[in-house]
């Protein structure tokens, strides 16, 4: 089986019972409210305390974005 996302829409008066049996069946994981997982937090306050120590390992919008594209065109 795929890796696949899907989004649907399910009325509301079956959607508590619906993921609930989901969920004990493992099928689905329910995130946290806002959906950011706690590595990723942690990771973010970790690489702004250190550019904070360090101001000069900061790169400007510009240089973030040509470097995802290269990331992407898996030039780098």
């Amino acid at each position: 089986m795929s890796d696949v996302t899907y989004h649907i829409k399910i009325k509301k008066e079956y959607a508590s019972a619906i993921l609930e049996d989901l969920q004990q069946i493992d099928a689905i994981e329910i995130m946290e409210e806002d959906g950011i997982p706690d590595w990723q937090k942690k990771e973010s306050l970790k690489r702004l305390a250190a550019m904070n120590t360090n101001p000069s390992i900061a790169i400007n919008e510009d240089d973030f974005f040509k470097q995802v594209e290269m990331d992407e065109d898996g030039k780098v």
